[in-house]
């Protein structure tokens, strides 16, 4: 049972209220946001309670999603309904944004009294509420490129002949009563995270990648979508498939929708996609890469003459020429001073459109590369002011962490061999088939 619903932007700023039972005041809006920001840490716990109230949130498009409650109620279900809460306003404006959010607040409403009664969850679904909702989104223009909250999965440089661009898959859908002019497409998105753990001699000791195949459908009517996988697709070590390069994931689920009468046999998903976005399959491979990580560090630690701390940092793009990554991030962890001892930073840079600051309270080096081509390396050489540094102090010097996102590419090898639609949409319709791999965690130990 749900007391409060309300949408705050990351300053604390009031977006959506709606009181379901009248058992807490307004006051607990600003209880949340006095709660989460004087905790210390990254992430605050995702239920808090004060007094009687309990508070559950989420975070997405940089926004605050709230829920609270006076009774005992799982706070996993309330979780549930917060996330599809936030895929159903994406749905419905097309993109999760603090703009977006300002700019359809009455159609917000709306949903929020369709989908909650008197404290109690009616449905999220999509298909069923677009029977009632009346009020039309109004399309809000992503407030950045590289925010893949907000625009999907590619940014700027990457949008090519034959790529989708960003913003097409982040309009609202269709409304039931058509009168929105916006084309009949379907995206099928290839989404991967992979976590990499390299050890100071080059070799790898942990490599997890999680995936999931996402469809947002714009169709108003599409009776059967049929997705084909590698024909090599297998799932554990006992059986290998086909005879190409094997791909292989550890574990594997599917969407309640799916059916998977021909995919033991000829690795089909037959699904009837809805309007809006949903995840049709999620996998993961845990301690094994099909390649060789994507990135190689060679890296040198040393004290000058001056005391000064010398970190020289060369890195390699293990990738094929044709890939690149973009908007690659490294931050190399610095020896464990008071963040105040650090006084300056130098640096030598590989090529002119790097760029690195020095964040002496994260006591870290901040290295930005915004595309780095496969196969080439680039390299830094940061020089610091660090007084009393002693031999011992360059033990110090933590691991690195890249965060970076690699279009056009999965880890595991995992391809749509083909998507059909039938029964065959009238006019002009468009299917697009996309790839992406993030970092969701990429250490090199040093």
């Amino acid at each position: 049972m749900i007391s409060q619903v309300f949408i705050l932007s990351s300053k604390g700023d009031h977006l959506i209220y709606k009181d379901f039972r009248g058992e807490a005041g307004c006051d607990a809006v600003n209880k949340f946001y006095e709660m989460v920001t004087t905790l210390t840490g990254d992430q605050p716990p995702v239920v808090m309670k004060h007094k009687e109230l309990h508070y559950v949130h989420i975070r997405q498009g940089g926004l605050y999603w709230v829920a609270t409650t006076k009774a005992d109620s799982s706070p996993f279900t309330i979780i549930e309904f917060l996330n599809r809460l936030t895929a159903l306003i994406k749905d419905y404006c097309g993109c999760l944004s603090e703009k977006s959010v300002r700019m359809n607040f009455a159609l917000i409403y709306e949903v929020l009294d369709e989908v909650v009664d008197f404290g109690y969850i009616q449905t999220t679904s999509t298909d069923i509420l677009k029977n009632f909702i009346q009020t039309e989104a109004v399309s809000a223009k992503p407030l950045s490129l590289f925010d893949l909250s907000n625009v999907g999965l590619f940014g700027a440089d990457t949008q090519q002949n034959k790529v989708a661009p960003s913003v097409a898959a982040t309009r609202p859908i269709m409304s039931s009563r058509g009168e929105q002019g916006g084309k009949n497409e379907i995206f099928v998105d290839v989404i991967e995270r992979i976590s990499v753990v390299i050890g100071a001699n080059g070799v790898l000791m942990k490599a997890d990648i999680e995936g999931e195949i996402r469809v947002k459908c714009y169709m108003p009517s599409c009776s059967e979508m049929r997705i084909g996988l590698n024909e090599e697709f297998s799932i554990g070590k006992s059986q290998l498939r086909g005879y190409g390069a094997a791909v292989r994931v550890d574990e594997c689920s599917f969407h309640q929708a799916v059916r998977l009468d021909e995919f033991d046999t000829y690795r089909i998903l037959k699904l009837c996609p809805s309007q809006g976005e949903q995840t049709v399959m999620q996998y993961q491979l845990c301690d094994d890469l099909p390649t060789a990580p994507p990135f190689r560090l060679f890296s040198s630690i040393e004290r000058d003459t001056g005391g000064r701390l010398l970190i020289y940092l060369k890195l390699r793009c293990d990738l094929p020429p044709k890939r690149s990554v973009l908007h690659l991030n490294n931050n190399p962890a610095l020896p464990l001073f008071s963040y105040s001892l650090f006084s300056s930073l130098s640096q030598e840079l590989s090529s002119p459109d790097q760029s690195a600051e020095l964040q002496p309270q994260n006591k870290a080096v901040h290295w930005e590369i915004p595309r780095f081509p496969g196969g080439a390396q680039l390299s830094a050489l940061f020089k610091l002011e660090v007084p009393g540094l002693s031999s011992a102090s360059l033990q110090e010097v933590g691991s690195i962490s890249l965060s970076f996102e690699l279009p056009k590419y999965t880890c595991t090898g995992l391809q749509i061999r083909f998507l059909r639609l039938s029964p065959i949409q009238p006019g002009a319709s468009q299917r697009w088939v996309r790839y992406v791999t993030h970092s969701d965690s990429y250490t090199i130990r040093i």
